[in-house]
């Protein structure tokens, strides 16, 4: 199992950077009052990826540390001790 994983790493890497090699090509973003980037077509669909990910986490940590706050509450409550550490 680890080599069959190890196998699908790889092949995710070489299609990656397959995907990288053919993306090369300078484009040109506009933005308002004529402001514009030229960038590697690769290197903005990183950024916007990276950005979206970075907004899905961030949308997500009031939901995590608001369960963590009830979770501890029952615990002070019922009196129960984490096992775990």
């Amino acid at each position: 199992m680890r080599y069959l994983m190890w196998f699908l790493r790889i092949l995710l890497f070489l299609l990656l950077l397959g995907f990288t090699v053919r993306n090369i090509e300078t484009v040109t973003l506009h933005y308002y009052f004529g402001y514009e980037w030229n960038a590697p077509l690769v290197l903005i669909i990183l950024l916007c990826f990276a950005l979206g990910v970075a907004i899905g986490v961030g949308s997500c940590l009031g939901k995590i540390f608001r369960q963590k706050r009830e979770i501890n509450t029952y615990r002070k409550r019922y009196k129960i001790s984490d096992e775990h550490g």
